[in-house]
């Protein structure tokens, strides 16, 4: 954790669309052209943990393709139109914050998803999107959500494909939001997502992010607050087997005064090289006033040659707070807890079984999606079962 001046962090204009870090490290870059991003060598900080030389094809902005099969759900009242990529940049969503996500953005159209004010929506918006083959693929996704509306989206990521997504929430004042993203790919499956959530006035929002399936998936999260008030809650469970790399980053910018912040992320891994990331940063920023937050990483590692990384930052630049904090645990099985299934008769692998559920099920019962949580459950059964094989 670092404490920096009251002053806070400075920046200056590189272009009229580009912001170029000056002094914070939370300042990242942000563009919506390609080629402000430099291709990522896997010497970068932010790239470190990533195997970016399996991932070349995604950084390329050159081709496209139709192989990913998308469909849309909605409910009554729920529009969905498509505009071009250049009318709708500058309509109030964040810009790109790597060169993934600039070149998610830099296709034809974007897909804008809205839900009209003080709708109150009794089944979830659904984005299906299912990969038949190993083609490169992208997608600018745009959810706005009106003041006093309340609404769940879910999102679901199937088959396989060489997919970079950009998924941009905006919630209006007073909105309640739960956003569900299901990674549940084929296991050569690769997968570059940045999801920007900007949290309206007053407003609460809810992202899960669930992945179970994939070879690669980096999925970046990113919360701002459009003014005071508004509520962020950053949840998810992953769970690696032998040769899967889940990655999960998250930023929330707070930047307005008042508001709060919870972050929740639990993972297990099993098998050799299954690896998972998961990096927290928080930013305090000067004029932030009143702000509570929290982040929490745990990760349940199950078997030799299985390793997790996890780094929680947090960056202050104003003592005037309620309180923030973060915690970071990576541990093996409880051998006290087995015992004492087993004693009460209760086999080792059913044993195992249990232990694992219900270190996952705080967070899975808050899905709000019945669903989705009964297949992350038979998902998480079945890694198990594979392990155990």
């Amino acid at each position: 954790m670092s404490l920096l001046a009251d002053s806070g962090p400075k920046a200056h204009t590189h272009s009229a669309d580009t912001l170029v870090p000056d002094q914070s490290r939370a300042e990242r870059t942000r563009s919506w052209q390609v080629s402000d991003f430099d291709v990522p060598t896997g010497r970068e900080e932010d790239w470190r943990f990533t195997p970016v030389g399996e991932l070349t094809d995604l950084f390329s902005d050159a081709g496209d393709s139709s192989s990913l099969s998308v469909t849309h759900e909605l409910p009554e009242g729920v529009t969905r139109t498509s505009v071009s990529a250049d009318e709708f940049r500058g309509a109030g969503v964040p810009l790109p914050a790597d060169r993934a996500a600039a070149v998610a953005a830099s296709g034809d159209s974007v897909v804008v998803i809205d839900v009209p004010a003080e709708a109150e929506l009794t089944e979830p918006v659904r984005i299906r999107l299912d990969g038949a083959s190993r083609e490169t693929v992208r997608s600018h996704h745009v959810v706005r959500v009106g003041a006093f509306a309340k609404a769940t989206v879910v999102v679901e990521h199937s088959g396989t494909s060489d997919y970079t997504e950009l998924l941009s929430v905006v919630s209006g004042d007073s909105s309640q939001l739960t956003i569900v993203s299901l990674q549940d790919w084929a296991d050569d499956a690769h997968h570059l997502g940045q999801h920007d959530v900007v949290v309206g006035r007053d407003a609460s929002v809810r992202h899960i992010a669930i992945t179970i399936g994939g070879g690669i998936v980096r999925l970046n999260t990113n919360a701002t607050y459009a003014g005071p008030g508004g509520s962020f809650e950053g949840l998810g469970v992953y769970f690696a087997d032998a040769g899967q790399h889940l990655e999960h980053r998250l930023f929330v910018d707070h930047e307005a005064p008042h508001c709060t912040s919870n972050v929740e992320y639990k993972g297990a891994l099993q098998g050799e090289t299954a690896h998972t990331v998961w990096v927290g940063d928080v930013l305090i920023r000067a004029a932030a006033e009143g702000t509570e937050t929290y982040e929490l990483n745990r990760n349940l590692v199950l078997t030799d040659g299985a390793r997790a990384d996890s780094v929680p930052n947090l960056e202050i630049e104003t003592g005037e707070i309620i309180g923030a904090g973060h915690a970071s645990t990576t541990g093996r099985f409880d051998d006290q807890q087995l015992f004492y299934l087993q004693s009460r008769g209760i086999p080792e692998d059913e044993a195992r079984r249990l232990v694992v559920r219900g270190f996952f099920n705080s967070i899975v019962q808050r899905v709000g999606d019945p669903e989705i949580s009964e297949r992350i459950m038979a998902a998480i059964d079945v890694e198990l079962e594979g392990g155990a094989a």
